[in-house]
């Protein structure tokens, strides 16, 4: 379980737009990582949203977004083209980079458990050490909340 003080876990994913992204590729630059349940639910919808409202404010703190779940490329294409997202989606379908991070938990949902991801944001600063995570997040306001840390307000 990656936890505050530590060296990101580095992974290379394909991510949406037929790329892939390396995560020790960004380096300088700040990178906010958020893992989330599914493409296009409600909550997931509404981080996506919010980190993209902001991402020029993310922008000019050289700080780069990356928002990782199970879902497929394909997925990803589609839920950027809906909503059109400025943030990049990486597709984890093993759920390597998900349990390195300790975020491919059991979860319970109406007494039936289950595995998935744990809605969860980690800050990386310039030198690929986690600064800050973030566990159990709740999606309205929780961009504008990452942006104040990213700022050190």
């Amino acid at each position: 379980m990656a936890e505050t003080g530590e060296m990101a876990p580095d992974f290379t994913l394909p991510a949406n737009g037929g790329g892939e992204v390396t995560l020790s590729a960004l380096k300088p630059s700040t990178v906010v990582l958020y893992f989330y349940p599914r493409d296009d639910t409600p909550g997931c919808t509404t981080e996506a949203l919010e980190f993209t409202a902001l991402a020029d404010e993310f922008a000019a703190a050289d700080t780069k977004i990356i928002g990782i779940s199970k879902d497929t490329v394909a997925k990803h294409d589609k839920f950027v083209a809906k909503h059109d997202l400025g943030v990049i989606l990486a597709s984890d379908a093993e759920s390597d980079v998900c349990e390195r991070y300790g975020v491919w938990v059991e979860k319970n949902m109406y007494g039936k458990k289950s595995m998935g991801i744990e809605r969860a944001t980690f800050l990386i600063d310039g030198d690929g050490k986690i600064t800050q995570v973030w566990r159990k997040v709740k999606a309205k306001g929780h961009a504008q909340e990452v942006l104040a840390a990213v700022r050190g307000v």
